[in-house]
């Protein structure tokens, strides 16, 4: 089922975000913001470069918008990382080159030599800790900020890469168990906060599950990876330790969810603390992990596995207790989120599977875009929102981008959500 008027909101938003000079922006996103893929011009023009591949807009726009990040130059090695820097920047050239490949081949070079260069520091450093027996920081495997969103842009940009096979190799050393002050823990297990900080709440650290900074996203590169036919030496049974530790922590109400975190006190106890229902988001929530288990059983070949992550997608997304904690319209943990991810999942979905969740996902569109309103109303107030900002994760452009697939039953033309490793 297509939604005329969720494209036509998309449109919209894509109009009023034409020009960096003209749209409706506050100052901060070409300036403060400028080198975020999370918040700025980066993920405008990933919006313009999807619109462009699929003929939907003009390529004059997503050029428009790079110039715009790329008036001055962009940080690269230690302070960078993939939202955030060169890395950010290679995703969205990558994502135009896939399409205009004359355009950006020379810019392309420089940004490949600068990542594979940052990514082997990294790995050394990481391969470092691991031999010394130290736990990891967040920021070392996660998506947004690690190894794994480094991980997801060579699976896009040189899936053969032997940079890539190192980092497969790393997330294959990370899944095996540590012992740490006389405990065993899985080797993900944070000495920190979520924050990525020292936190008095979290004594002892915590096992972070989500797709944006936990094992969620490790879990998600490796099954893509294999779908791929690239593994490496434990690859399989790295996958399948990820995929046991997600059983172990699976809840059943209100509707199918796993924790945010497990911290050492549950660990300890063996059962989790009583929580509120929680927003079933791609960031943390439901939908995010359930997707990446869907991923990991079309990996293994395990039908009643992806049965069973598709039903629980389906489950969380018609869930009144989980979609009341979603508050917001966003693509990181907003309900534009939910549906692209569901339109994912049901592009890879077992026949019976694929046909309930694109049922499911009207209702979700609903939401964003009701029936009789006028698109170019909902465009701006989405634009007008402050605290979201016209940006990729939480903004207008990442909401537009988000209505593409779910509301054309079309999978996206670029790669631009393979940041988020969807795909």
């Amino acid at each position: 089922m297509t939604s005329p008027l969720a494209l036509e909101v998309a449109d919209a938003v894509a109009d009023l975000l034409a020009d960096p000079n003209t749209a409706p922006v506050s100052p901060r996103t070409t300036t403060t913001d400028r080198q975020q893929l999370a918040y700025g011009p980066l993920g405008i023009a990933l919006l313009h470069i999807e619109r462009a591949a699929a003929d939907r807009g003009p390529w004059q726009r997503a050029q428009a918008w790079l110039a715009a990040a790329t008036r001055e130059p962009f940080t690269s090695g230690p302070d960078s990382h993939p939202f955030y820097g060169a890395p950010a920047l290679a995703h969205a050239v990558a994502c135009a080159a896939d399409h205009q490949p004359a355009s950006y081949q020379r810019a392309l070079r420089d940004l490949d030599a600068q990542i594979d260069r940052d990514v082997r520091r990294r790995l050394d450093a990481a391969h470092r800790r691991i031999d010394a027996g130290e736990l990891p920081e967040l920021a070392e495997f996660d998506v947004i900020r690690g190894l794994s969103g480094y991980g997801a842009h060579l699976l896009h940009r040189d899936p053969l890469s032997p940079t890539l096979s190192r980092v497969l190799h790393y997330c294959v050393r990370l899944a095996e168990p540590v012992g740490h002050d006389g405990e065993r823990l899985p080797g993900w297990w944070a000495a920190s906060g979520p924050s990525g900080r020292p936190d008095e709440r979290f004594p002892g650290g915590h096992a972070n599950s989500g797709m944006a900074h936990g094992i969620g996203g490790v879990l998600a590169l490796l099954a893509l990876a294999a779908r791929q036919g690239n593994t490496v030496g434990g690859h399989y049974e790295a996958i399948r330790t990820i995929l046991a530790w997600l059983d172990r922590w699976r809840e059943n109400g209100p509707g199918p969810a796993w924790p945010y975190w497990v911290t050492r006190d549950e660990l300890r106890d063996g059962r989790l603390a009583p929580v509120a229902p929680r927003r079933p988001s791609w960031c943390y929530g439901t939908v995010g992990l359930a997707r990446a288990q869907q991923l990991a059983a079309l990996a293994l070949g395990d039908s009643p596995r992806q049965a069973e992550a598709e039903n629980d997608l389906v489950a969380a997304i018609t869930n009144s207790a989980q979609l009341k904690a979603t508050v917001d319209d966003g693509l990181c943990h907003g309900i534009s989120g939910l549906a692209h991810v569901a339109a994912r999942t049901a592009a890879d979905a077992l026949p019976s599977t694929a046909s309930q969740i694109r049922t499911v996902i009207p209702a979700l569109l609903s939401v964003l875009c009701p029936p009789g309103a006028y698109p170019a109303a909902v465009a701006a107030a989405l634009l007008k929102d402050e605290g979201a900002g016209p940006g990729f994760l939480d903004g207008a452009a990442g909401t537009a981008f988000a209505l593409l697939a779910p509301a054309s039953a079309a999978s996206p033309v670029s790669a631009w959500d393979s940041c988020l490793l969807l795909a």
